[in-house]
């Protein structure tokens, strides 16, 4: 079982920049592709962006792109998703998952989730 924590949500104005972290338990983390997942009430969990395990690949939502950045040091078991150019709009829960395909936009691929970390971007 791999648990994973979330941390650096906050309260940032429009245009704003946050960084999220996501560390696991475990050093499984080092050898699974990771990805973060946002959701808003009453709505689905939506795929943000993926990396795989040795972080040469990312994946984004068009959505974010340009603006996103996610990375991943496997000597600290940590992934991060860097955040620039906040909107309203990317007001959500954010979720880190790890699982085997880091480019999957279904949330019930992933096997492993994080207890999930607020995001709000005030106009």
């Amino acid at each position: 079982q791999v648990q994973l924590v979330e941390s650096g949500g906050g309260l940032v104005q429009a245009g704003g920049s946050l960084r999220l972290s996501c560390a696991a338990s475990r050093r499984t983390l080092s050898s699974s592709a990771a990805g973060w997942f946002r959701q808003v009430p009453g709505k689905e969990r939506e795929f943000v962006a993926g990396i795989n395990w040795n972080g040469g690949t990312t994946f984004y939502a068009d959505s974010v792109k340009g603006r996103f950045t996610i990375s991943r040091d496997n000597a600290k078991n940590t992934v991060y998703l860097q955040m620039n150019s906040l909107k309203p709009e990317d007001t959500a829960v954010y979720y880190c998952a790890a699982g085997i395909n880091a480019r999957s936009v279904l949330a019930p691929s992933w096997d492993y989730w994080g207890q999930g970390t607020q995001v709000t971007v005030s106009s």
